[in-house]
C-alpha cells in the first residue's frame, strides 16, 4: 500500500529501530523554557487555516463568530477542495475575505502572503510536525492538530524549534473541553475525590466506513504499516490535565502496550468491497485493538486502549480515580466518599443533573450555550478555539503547552516500539528537560 502525504513505512522504521535513544539532547543556545510561557497580546488574532477537509466550512464559521479573532488565509494541495460549505461560509464573512491558495506550494505562499498570527493545521499526519515548524519558523504560533508528531525524533523538532522561537504550539486536543472533562477537572481540582491513584482513557470509534469507503488513503497506510496506538490522545489528554501530568506534580514515566490481531479491516473490505479492491489486497499489521499501561514517576497507573475497527459503541472511558471517589464518562457517573457513600454509582440524569449544578467548570458555565449553538459536537471545539483566541489576545498562557502535546503524542511511537519487543518497557522522553515541575498545573479558568 501507498501513502501519497507521508510514508507510514519510514515512521514504522523509525518508531521500532533498534538501538534509539531516547536522551533529552542539550537545549540549544539562546532557547528558553516554554512552561507557563505569554506571548505578546494581539488586539486581533489574524488565523491562517490549512488543510480544507469535511469539517473546515463549520470551523471557519465558528472562528468567524469569536471576538478577537480574523481569519486571513486558507490553503489546501487540492484545487478542489473549497468545497460548496467552505465557500459559502467565506462568503458569509465580512469583509476583507480571506485569501485561498492551492497547489503543492500553497502552504509557503499562503505563510509568505498574509503574514498570520497563528496558524491551524488541519492536514494529514505526516505533515503536521513540519508545518508546525514552518509556521514557528515564519513568526506564528502554531495550532496542530492530533498527533502533533509521529516519531520522538519529530516531536523534539517541534520543541525546540518552539524553544527557539518563543511561539506557542499547541496540540489541538478538543476533548479536553467537553462539558464532562472540564466538570471532572473542576471536582479534582477541589479535592473530591483525594489524592489520584489511577485513570482509564480511550478512543473506540468504529471508523471502518469512513475510513474505507471514503478514499483516506494516507490513514489507511498508517494501519498497514505500523502496530500501536496511534490515536491515544482524545482519552489520555483529559486523564493527564486531572493528574497535572509534565506540570508540577508529576510526569509520565513508562509504558507497556500490546495489539490484539488484526483481523477486522480486512474482514470488512471483503464484505463490503469488490475483491480487487485495494483494501482488499493491502496487508493490515496494525491490530483492531491496543492495550497499554503507563507508570507515572509518583506511581501512578492509567490504561490507555485504542480500536477504530469493532462494531463498538463510542467511548473514551474518561475513569478518574482518587483515595476518595472515582469519577467516569459514558455514561457520566461519580462514586465516593466526598460524593456519596461509594458504594453505588450516582448515574441517573437527575443524580448528573445534581453534580452538574454543584460543579460545572466556570468556562462551560460562561460560554456552554454560546458553544452548544455554534459546534455540533458538542460544544467542545468551540470551546476550545474561544480559550486560544482569549488567551493570544490577552497574552495569557495557553491551556496546553508543547511539552503536553508531545509527551501524549509521544504515546504512538513508544507504544510501536512496545508492541515489536513483546511489550518491553518503554521510556518516557522529558521533553521539558527536567524544567516540567517548575510549571503550576492548569488552574480552573474562571
Amino acid at each position: 500500500m501507498t501513502c501519497p502525504f507521508d510514508t507510514a513505512a519510514r515512521i514504522h522504521a523509525l518508531n521500532t529501530a533498534p538501538g534509539r535513544t531516547d536522551t533529552a539532547p542539550p537545549r540549544a543556545g539562546g532557547a528558553r523554557y516554554l512552561g507557563g510561557f505569554c506571548a505578546p497580546p494581539l488586539e486581533t488574532v489574524r488565523l491562517a487555516l490549512a488543510g480544507l477537509g469535511e469539517r473546515s466550512g463549520v470551523l471557519i464559521a465558528q472562528l468567524a463568530a469569536l471576538p478577537h479573532a480574523a481569519v486571513v488565509g486558507l490553503c489546501d494541495i487540492n484545487p478542489d477542495a473549497v468545497h460548496a460549505s467552505v465557500a459559502q461560509t467565506v462568503e458569509a464573512l465580512p469583509a476583507p475575505l480571506p485569501q485561498f491558495f492551492s497547489g503543492p506550494d500553497a502552504y509557503t505562499r499562503m505563510l509568505d502572503a498574509v503574514q498570520p498570527d497563528a496558524v491551524i493545521i488541519c492536514t494529514n499526519w505526516g505533515t503536521h510536525a513540519p508545518m508546525a515548524i514552518q509556521a514557528m519558523e515564519h513568526g506564528a504560533h502554531a495550532l496542530v492538530e492530533v498527533p502533533l508528531g509521529n516519531t520522538l525524533q519529530e516531536l523534539w523538532r517541534v520543541v525546540d524549534t518552539a524553544e527557539r522561537t518563543q511561539k506557542h504550539c499547541m496540540m489541538l486536543e478538543n476533548c479536553n473541553y467537553g462539558r464532562d472533562e472540564l466538570m471532572f477537572l473542576n471536582m479534582v481540582r477541589q479535592g473530591l475525590i483525594g489524592k489520584l491513584l489511577h485513570g482509564e482513557a480511550a478512543y473506540i470509534h468504529d471508523l471502518r466506513e469512513r475510513q474505507m469507503l471514503s478514499g483516506s488513503a494516507w490513514r489507511m497506510a498508517h494501519f498497514s504499516e505500523r502496530n500501536g496506538n496511534l490515536y491515544p490522545t482524545h482519552g489520555l489528554g483529559p486523564l493527564a490535565q486531572y493528574m497535572s501530568i509534565a506540570r508540577t506534580e508529576d510526569t509520565f514515566d513508562r509504558i507497556v502496550s500490546y495489539s490484539s490481531p488484526a483481523l477486522g479491516r480486512a474482514a470488512f473490505a471483503e464484505e463490503k468491497l469488490y475483491e480487487d479492491h485495494e483494501w482488499n489486497r493491502a496487508d493490515y499489521n496494525c491490530g483492531d485493538i491496543n492495550t497499554s499501561i503507563i507508570k507515572t514517576r509518583l506511581g501512578r497507573t492509567i490504561l490507555v486502549q485504542w480500536d477504530e475497527t469493532s462494531p463498538r459503541p463510542y467511548d473514551r472511558r474518561n475513569l478518574i480515580q482518587g483515595t476518595h471517589g472515582t469519577l467516569a464518562g459514558f455514561p457520566t457517573r461519580a462514586a465516593g466518599c466526598g460524593i456519596n457513600d461509594g458504594s453505588a454509582w450516582l448515574a441517573s440524569e437527575a443524580e448528573v443533573a445534581e453534580l452538574r449544578l454543584k460543579y460545572e467548570h466556570p468556562l462551560w458555565k460562561r460560554l456552554g450555550a454560546e458553544a452548544l449553538r455554534h459546534d455540533p459536537r458538542g460544544g467542545m471545539n468551540y470551546l476550545l478555539f474561544a480559550r486560544i483566541i482569549e488567551c493570544l489576545h490577552h497574552g495569557l498562557p495557553l491551556d496546553q503547552n508543547v511539552y503536553e502535546g508531545a509527551l501524549w503524542s509521544a504515546v504512538a511511537p513508544l507504544t510501536e516500539k512496545s508492541v515489536s519487543e513483546g511489550g518491553a518497557p518503554q521510556l518516557f522522553p522529558d521533553f521539558t528537560r527536567g524544567a516540567w515541575s517548575t510549571t503550576a498545573p492548569l488552574g480552573i479558568v474562571e
